[in-house]
């Protein structure tokens, strides 16, 4: 992939700590803006609900908000990773997130007028999520300029790795702030970090876009749509923990669903720190659907757990499982177009990880409430489990196809 002028200038040459020296700073803006994704997540239900009256349904939409955000730009932010490049993206991105931030903190102001409380807390959704779409996708683009498309899966890989910090890092931050200091006190810290983010981001090399053929996006998307079902029915199991662990816990009578989650996210992010090397060596399909298998097992073991320790192990199972599928399946689904058209490829691939959060709630709950708790972690399986038989197909597939050339 071209890069700038000297980019490369200070980076031994295949050296595992002087590519992850260069990732790092990129993938930062990843931490940056998923603390932002995780800070209003522990407080923004409650605060609707509790403090401003709103229905339970009205709160959980405000935050499905995010995601509808984020799946209806992802193509123009990969479109705009191509266009203008990496670097530009991110910082329209961070640039969105600053505007939320500061939404947020003018609902704290405008709280005794509901109407204009509600429309400047929808707006920071909005924002947010197409925040989301940008810098997420910008992130991953920027670090593959830096390193070479041959890395692919190292940068995705450690962009995981910010991103899920950033999460767990942020969903605390916002429940000591809130009660102390006031929801302007959140959007004030999530403005100053993406204003600063900012300006780190802008002293940073840019990496130049690809000049080259671009495919329409109506070939892109079928092309993508099956990789991309694959990691929206995998993302099924991490969507009913994260949605539905606390309330599951509650059901059995079990304390420390908090715990659960942070196993899962412990197992997440040490899966991808030290096996993202198997997907070079073992090729991307094998990969997933060794990882779909173990997630498949997680999500079982959560369903039939008689104690609290047996859900530790499945969210841990599950955790390790879903930790590779993302950058596995969009290495091979990169594969199938030229890299000028590497940005709307990976913009469309992650739009099935939002699409599929969004859709977990409601289904999810559905399936609670005709079938009980455990149900869901079995649904949740059976997904997955038809994510490695359609991953399966794809192995398949792609040996005739290089046997037929």
């Amino acid at each position: 992939m071209s890069t700038t002028i000297g980019q490369h200038a200070d980076l031994q040459p295949g050296t595992d700590r002087g590519l992850t020296l260069r990732i790092i700073p990129v993938v930062a803006f990843s931490f940056v803006l998923y603390f932002s994704v995780g800070i209003p997540l522990a407080i923004l239900p409650s605060y609707v609900h509790l403090r401003l009256g709103v229905s339970t349904f009205l709160a959980g939409l405000l935050i499905s908000l995010q995601y509808i955000a984020t799946f209806a730009s992802r193509p123009r932010a990969g479109h705009l990773a191509d266009t203008l490049g990496p670097k530009r993206t991110v910082m329209y991105g961070l640039g969105a997130c600053a505007v939320s931030g500061g939404l947020v903190a003018a609902a704290w102001l405008l709280q005794h007028t509901l109407w204009l409380c509600l429309t400047s807390l929808v707006l920071s959704r909005f924002a947010l999520g197409v925040g989301e779409s940008m810098a997420g996708t910008g992130t991953i683009m920027w670090g593959i300029g830096r390193v070479g498309e041959e890395e692919t899966a190292r940068v995705i890989s450690w962009n995981g790795v910010a991103t899920y910090t950033g999460l767990a890092v942020g969903a605390p931050m916002g429940a000591l702030l809130e009660p102390r200091w006031g929801l302007g006190a959140v959007g004030l810290l999530v403005l100053v970090m993406a204003v600063a983010s900012l300006f780190c981001a802008s002293r940073l090399a840019a990496t130049v876009a690809h000049v080259g053929e671009r495919i329409p996006l109506k070939k892109i998307l079928m092309g993508v749509s099956p990789y991309g079902l694959a990691l929206a029915l995998g993302g099924m199991g991490f969507g009913v923990i994260g949605t539905f662990i606390t309330l599951y816990f509650a059901h059995r009578g079990w304390s420390g669903a908090a715990l659960s989650l942070t196993v899962y996210g412990v197992c997440f992010i040490c899966v991808r720190l030290v096996f993202s090397g198997l997907i070079n060596r073992y090729g991307g399909f094998a990969v997933a659907m060794a990882s779909f298998a173990v997630e498949t097992i997680g999500l079982v073991v959560l369903g039939r757990a008689g104690t609290p320790y047996h859900a530790f192990i499945g969210a841990g199972l599950t955790g390790s499982g879903f930790s590779l599928i993302f950058p596995s399946l969009g290495i091979e689904a990169g594969r199938e177009f030229p890299i000028s058209s590497r940005g709307t490829v990976l913009g469309i691939y992650s739009a099935f990880v939002d699409l599929s959060l969004f859709l977990i709630g409601p289904i999810a709950g559905a399936v609670i409430g005709g079938f009980g708790y455990p149900a869901v972690f079995f649904g949740a399986a059976f997904a997955v489990a038809l994510a490695l038989v359609g991953t399966i197909g794809l192995t398949m597939r792609k040996r005739a196809e290089s046997l037929a050339a």
